[in-house]
């Protein structure tokens, strides 16, 4: 999956020792680099499994939330905030989407200012093709037991909670 040989060592815990030997305690370095190289992994599996399906992980992710929502469709403004990402972000993979004719706009009824963003029964099926494909891959998340994937949801909830990503609540440490 990563295309490449591995190295006869872990380049992270050696980056930690010399850290330690030179600069002092490498806990929190070691701790951000493992997760900044795992996003990695992560993305490329994600990547390597959706290309197949013309899809990124983002616009899954968009197909994933309207499919969860009641109605099958989302003001483009909850999308943004649901995904956490920026409005341009969200247009730019509605535009995409729609142009897939996996999901349509479509003006709000009651709310002339609002565009709903509705899944299609083509969006529904990508959807349902590309989430084969990803759990087939287990996410890129391999090696892990399911009780540490529900603990290392459960730690990084922390560092997400202390950042502000979302409030209080026992939604944070919910089980999958």
């Amino acid at each position: 999956m990563t295309g490449h040989r591995p190295l006869p060592f872990d380049p992270i815990a050696r980056a930690a020792q010399l850290w330690s030997d030179r600069i002092g305690s490498s806990g929190t370095m070691a701790a951000v680099t493992s997760v900044m190289r795992v996003q990695q992994i992560l993305q490329s599996a994600a990547d390597t499994a959706l290309r197949p399906l013309n899809l990124t992980f983002a616009r899954y992710e968009a197909l994933v939330l309207l499919s969860f929502s009641r109605q099958g469709a989302l003001p483009m403004r909850v999308m943004g905030e649901r995904l956490q990402l920026h409005p341009t972000s969200v247009t730019n993979i509605v535009d995409r989407l729609e142009k897939d004719d996996l999901v349509k706009r479509t003006p709000h009824p009651t709310d002339r200012r609002t565009t709903l963003v509705a899944i299609t029964e083509s969006g529904r099926e990508r959807m349902q093709s590309a989430t084969t494909a990803v759990t087939e891959v287990n996410f890129g998340l391999n090696g892990l037991e399911t009780d540490e994937q529900t603990r290392l949801t459960e730690l990084l909830a922390k560092v997400r909670l202390a950042a502000g990503d979302f409030e209080d609540s026992d939604t944070a440490t919910a089980r999958p």
